[in-house]
């Protein structure tokens, strides 16, 4: 059995801060407070953001202190090109290699965002949370490890600032593009229907790319 250090714990939870869009771009981050959050002494916390700043996920300002990188224009769109390219074949694969297990797992992230984003007052906490472990479910359901590790580091990359389309606005959570969406996602898996399970992935990464853009609040 593999063994997991304070450190490890400390680091894969931050991980799933970053990737869940619950840091923002340039929030800076105190690494007593972190400690204080999680529980553990400054040792850990700081392993794991080293090894979070050596991932690309943070960085080091000339001050020393830790930081959320703020993401440009430029390295958006070259992410979400990445993006679509590997996280569309991830859904490709996940229609021809999915269990049942898998469609389970899918199915219910796809009921939980519905809970979440329907009625008078979407739950944006909620939305967030469910919409990466639908991701992910799918991404798991390729039975490609390889893949869903490089796609864990994209969303380390890009996680809080792509979730800013469901966390900015209760409207276009109400607006029900994202649950569209997902409808289809899950139609073409259940189905085996490989073309048409990436072909609402990359509509879904293109969507989202494209109100974070038009928000303006990406520098050049």
């Amino acid at each position: 059995m593999e063994r997991v250090t304070l450190g490890d714990r400390v680091h894969r939870q931050l991980r799933e801060l970053l990737m869940a869009g619950k840091l923002m771009p340039g929030e800076k981050l105190s690494l007593r407070s972190v400690a204080a959050s999680l529980g553990v002494s400054m040792m850990p916390v700081r392993e794991a953001v080293a090894q979070l700043v050596a991932e690309d996920a943070l960085t080091v300002l000339p001050n020393r202190a830790i930081s959320v990188p703020v993401m440009t224009k430029r390295r958006f769109r070259e992410l979400r090109a990445i993006r679509v390219m590997l996280e569309g074949y991830a859904a490709e694969q996940a229609a021809q290699q999915r269990g049942e297990a898998d469609l389970a797992q899918i199915r219910e992230a796809d009921a939980q965002f519905r809970r979440a984003v329907s009625g008078a007052a979407p739950d944006p906490v909620s939305a967030l949370r469910w919409n990466m472990n639908l991701h992910f479910a799918v991404y798991r359901a390729a039975q490609s490890p390889s893949l869903l590790t490089i796609i864990e580091g994209l969303w380390l990359k890009v996680g809080p600032v792509i979730n800013l389309d469901l966390r900015a606005s209760a409207e276009r959570l109400s607006a029900g593009a994202s649950e569209r969406l997902h409808a289809r996602l899950l139609a073409a898996i259940e189905a085996g229907d490989g073309a048409g399970a990436r072909a609402a992935l990359v509509e879904d990464i293109n969507g989202s790319a494209a109100f974070i853009e038009a928000t303006g609040n990406l520098p050049d």
